[in-house]
């Protein structure tokens, strides 16, 4: 979906009235209801005239013009894309345009990758050859048919009012076919290679909508390299329930191919029980067998780790791993399989203030979703719903699924394997946080798992540094009921998490790594993540050998209950009493501290500030 698509010609007659940015301006308030910041608009401005008239004067005036294309499944967007015929085969022709407004840049650090430009800081940036690169790597991956016609695509770098002499160093990056990179003193050269891929005179117009409406789905080269980066790695192994889980959805998979149907397959466990791993071990499987498939979450966190975790090798098995909202205008069944891991944080529905304009129906999320695979594949804890809006669960899956006449295939993972594979801790904290029924058990012990009560948070915290002393991975978290600050412009965090005369600061917010401290969406996984308290956004999904769980006042033991106190929490999405009721917040708050006390895998030392619900933790774990 392009924002504006015109022939070189119109546009270029709409830039000779200075209008490019308002055009497309326009168009992104209609289609998006959203805005251009200042930069954006001047960068439009700038450059989109000067390839406008470039493509003119070589004589392409005829070619069709893509400003803004959003990728497939994708929120990047690509400068633009050229469509014609391609001058010596015939075939269609595609090349993608990044536009930059550089005169001066310069390598960071001798990395060839990364460069530095003249005006914007010490801040690095991707090498626009890099950049455009990735972008027709993407593209190939992502519309098959690219793949189905050789040279069918072609990636430049255009810096219009740069020397050579003022990017010398970026010349260091080696070009391929997919990113060259032109300045504005080799504009001649420019020209030369668009006549080399584009055929003057002749029409774009049908080949912008052959490459619109092609169909989006991975490409069988992309499964392939996903096959081996993923499916094997030896410590994806599955176990009984995981392996039956596993195969369920393979043989479901087959029948749909086989008998031109569609299945919807529910795999619900406990934390830990293996939904991830079941998930990774089908995205390498099906992407060995050349099945079209993709793993997507609703959380940011968990799909950069994922991302960072299976794309070491290869960095285009990173583009597999996608969000809940990415399929708003995906294909109907255009995929196989959609694997929907950590599906309990499916919501009500896409829409966001980016949503296109025409896309926002009202559409309910699960049926995007439904609707994307012939078996989307849903693997879901219910006691993990932490969010007001959150309503991914097994009745409301299964009851969607039957409501479209689609056959429903479920499996309950009854095997645990976090928390030291101790049924009895998971057990311990549903019944101590009143999720089953019976009330809160006296801790007996196991000898799996390790279960301590602190008294203060330096404590908690010393516990912690002890087993990291051992050589083992350890992490503080808390409910959200501190404030939570950004950065100081000297890059130190602000401890905002205080009691008494201990405070740490929050992990951050940010995707950067900031004084030391990494970006938020690896705060559970990296090493450097200790140093900061953890909240249940970003604790969701992960595991650490020991977990410290800072219980706060939103949520104290009083007489004989739990007391759920709104006032104490600071979490924006619980503000509301419309949107979110007392007994609802209470319930929420509740999964909340679940999800927070079942991170670890060998032990949780637990504390309160409130007295009495500490002192009720004392009295059910007893000493150490």
């Amino acid at each position: 979906m392009a924002l504006v698509r015109r022939s070189a010609a119109s546009l270029a007659a709409i830039a000779g009235n200075g209008s490019v940015a308002e055009l497309i301006f326009e168009q992104m308030l209609y289609e998006h209801a959203g805005r251009a910041a200042p930069s954006e608009r001047r960068s439009w401005d700038r450059s989109i005239p000067v390839l406008a008239n470039d493509l003119v004067e070589a004589g392409l005036g005829e070619v069709e013009v893509m400003l803004e294309q959003r990728l497939p499944l994708s929120s990047r967007r690509v400068d633009a894309i050229l469509a014609g015929r391609h001058p010596t085969t015939g075939a269609p022709s595609y090349v993608i345009v990044e536009l930059k407004q550089w005169s001066e840049a310069e390598l960071f650090e001798d990395d060839p990758a990364l460069v530095l430009v003249n005006g914007y800081g010490r801040h690095p940036r991707l090498h626009p050859v890099e950049q455009v690169r990735g972008y027709c790597e993407y593209l190939r991956d992502f519309v098959p048919a690219l793949q189905e016609v050789p040279d069918v695509i072609a990636g430049v770098a255009y810096l219009h009012n740069a020397t050579e002499m003022g990017v010398a160093q970026l010349r260091r990056m080696q070009e391929s076919a997919d990113g060259r990179m032109f300045t504005g003193q080799r504009r001649g050269e420019f020209l030369d290679f668009l006549r080399s891929r584009l055929d003057p005179g002749v029409s774009g117009a049908a080949y912008a909508d052959e490459f619109l409406s092609a169909r989006t789905a991975p490409s069988r080269q992309l499964l392939a390299v996903a096959a081996d980066e993923i499916r094997n790695r030896e410590q994806f192994v599955l176990l009984d329930q995981q392996r039956l889980a596993c195969n369920l959805v393979l043989h479901a998979t087959e029948a749909a191919r086989a008998r031109d149907s569609k299945t919807v397959v529910i795999v619900s466990g406990g934390p830990g029980s293996g939904k991830s791993v079941i998930a990774l071990s089908l995205l390498g499987e099906l992407a060995r067998h050349g099945r079209t498939v993709l793993h997507a979450t609703g959380s940011r966190s968990f799909t950069q780790t994922l991302r960072q975790v299976t794309g070491r090798g290869s960095p285009r098995t990173r583009s597999l791993f996608k969000y809940f909202n990415q399929f708003v205008d995906a294909d109907r069944n255009g995929l196989e399989v959609l694997i929907l891991d950590e599906a309990h944080r499916i919501r009500e529905t896409s829409m966001s203030r980016y949503t296109p304009r025409q896309l926002r129906t009202g559409r309910r999320q699960l049926d995007e979703l439904i609707c994307a695979a012939r078996v989307p594949v849903f693997l879901l804890d219910q006691h993990q719903v932490v969010r007001p809006g959150e309503l991914g669960t097994v009745s409301e899956i299964e009851a969607h699924a039957r409501s479209l006449g689609l056959a429903v295939e479920k499996i309950d993972l009854n095997a645990y394997f976090r928390c030291g594979g101790s049924e009895a801790y998971l057990e311990w904290v549903s019944r101590l946080l009143g999720l089953t029924p019976g009330g809160p058990l006296p801790w007996v012990g196991d000898p799996a798992f390790t279960v301590r009560v602190a008294d203060s948070p330096d404590e908690l915290e010393q516990a912690l540094r002890v087993q990291l002393g051992k050589g083992y991975g350890a992490r503080m978290a808390a409910g959200y009921c501190w404030p939570w600050s950004d950065p100081r412009p000297d890059g130190t965090l602000v401890n905002d998490v205080v009691i008494g005369d201990w405070s740490r600061p929050w992990n951050l917010r940010g995707d950067r790594a900031i004084g030391g401290a990494p970006p938020s969406a690896l705060w559970a996984t990296d090493p450097a993540g200790f140093g900061q308290v953890g909240c249940v956004y970003t604790a969701q999904g992960f595991e650490y050998d020991w977990n410290g769980v800072i219980i706060g006042p939103d949520l104290v033991w009083r007489g004989d209950s739990w007391r759920a106190v709104r006032e104490a929490s600071r979490d924006p999405d619980f503000r509301s009493r419309v949107k979110v009721s007392d007994h609802e917040f209470g319930r929420l708050v509740r999964n909340v501290y679940k999800v927070l006390l079942t991170r670890g895998m060998l032990g949780t030392v637990i504390y309160s500030p409130d007295a009495e619900t500490n002192a009720m933790l004392r009295a059910l774990i007893g000493p150490h």
